[in-house]
C-alpha cells in the first residue's frame, strides 16, 4: 500500500456567523460590547471584533489581555482582570447572546444556492463555530427554518480545545467519514478559522466581505462603489495574509466556482500542503 493524495474534494467545512449567516458578523460583536458594559467597561465594536473566530470565553480572555482594555479594567476595579473576571463577563455574555442571536440570523445572500451547488458536486457540509453549544443550538434551529441544514455541527465548547487549533474541523472529518483531510475545504471569515483549517491540513478559503473584516451589513456592502470595494479588498487581503489562506473570495456566493478550480488543481496532483 502507498499513500496517494485525493483527487477531488469530499467536504466543505463552513463557519457560521459571517460565512453562512449574519452578514457582517454582528450577533457576537454587539453582545461583547453589552457584556463588558455591565461591568462599566467601555468596548468599541472594532475592539470586540479583534479576536473573532475564537471560542467566546477565550475571546473575552484575549480582549482582557489587550493593554488598553486591561487598563480600563484596572482603573475601574483596581486590578487587572483575572480568569474569574473573564468567567463573570462570559456569564453575562451568554444569556445576552442567546436572547439576541435571532436578530442577526438571516442567511447570507447566495448561501443556500452555493450550498446546493456544492451538494450537487458531491460534497458533504460540515460546520464549526466560535459559538458555544447553547447558542449554536438556537442558530442551527433558525437556519433550518430558513432552509439550511448542514450534515454536521461542532460548537466551540464540545471539545477540549477550539480554534485556532484543528480539533473542530477534524471532528467533522470523523463524523462525515471523510477519507482524507486534504479532501476538505475550510471556509471562514476570521483568522482563527483559517488557521483551524490550515492546522487540520485542509484547503482554506477566506471570505472578505460577508464577515468580520469588513463589518458592514448587506445594504451597506451593496452601497460601496467599485473603487471602495477594491480598496477594502486590498486591505482585507493583507489582514488575512498571516494565516495564509489558500484562496480569498468575496462571499460564499463565489464558492461553487472556486470548488471547481480546487478540484481541477487536485486532479493535477496539487494538495493543501504544497501551497
Amino acid at each position: 500500500m502507498h499513500y496517494q493524495f485525493p483527487t477531488c474534494l469530499q467536504a466543505a467545512i463552513l463557519d457560521w456567523a459571517g460565512t453562512v449567516v449574519d452578514f457582517g458578523s454582528f450577533a457576537p460583536t454587539r453582545i461583547f460590547v453589552e457584556a463588558f458594559a455591565t461591568f462599566d467597561i467601555e468596548l468599541s465594536l472594532d475592539e470586540a471584533r479583534g479576536p473573532m473566530g475564537m471560542g467566546k470565553w477565550e475571546h473575552i480572555r484575549t480582549l482582557c489581555d489587550q493593554p488598553d482594555i486591561a487598563a480600563r479594567y484596572k482603573r475601574r476595579f483596581g486590578r487587572l482582570p483575572t480568569d474569574a473576571d473573564v468567567t463573570a463577563i462570559y456569564e453575562q455574555f451568554m444569556p445576552l447572546q442567546i436572547a439576541n442571536v435571532g436578530m442577526h440570523s438571516a442567511l447570507i445572500p447566495g448561501a443556500l444556492d452555493a450550498i446546493e451547488q456544492m451538494r450537487q458536486a458531491g460534497l458533504k457540509i460540515g460546520t464549526t463555530s466560535g459559538y458555544p453549544k447553547q447558542v449554536m443550538d438556537h442558530v442551527v434551529a433558525l437556519a433550518a427554518v430558513a432552509g439550511y441544514q448542514p450534515d454536521h455541527v461542532v460548537a466551540a465548547d464540545e471539545l477540549p480545545t477550539g480554534r485556532p487549533g484543528p480539533a473542530q474541523a477534524l471532528a467533522n472529518v470523523i463524523a462525515l467519514s471523510i477519507s482524507d483531510v486534504a479532501a476538505c475545504v475550510k471556509v471562514d471569515d476570521t483568522l482563527p478559522g483559517i488557521l483551524e483549517g490550515r492546522s487540520a491540513g485542509m484547503w482554506t478559503v477566506g471570505l472578505r466581505f460577508s464577515g468580520n473584516f469588513l463589518g458592514l451589513d448587506y445594504p451597506a456592502y451593496q452601497a460601496l462603489t467599485l473603487p471602495q470595494l477594491e480598496e477594502h479588498r486590498l486591505r482585507i487581503d493583507a489582514l488575512f495574509a498571516p494565516a495564509r489562506p489558500h484562496y480569498l473570495i468575496d462571499t460564499i456566493a463565489d464558492l461553487p466556482e472556486l470548488i471547481h478550480q480546487i478540484n481541477d488543481c487536485m486532479a493535477r496532483g496539487d494538495n493543501p500542503a504544497s501551497r
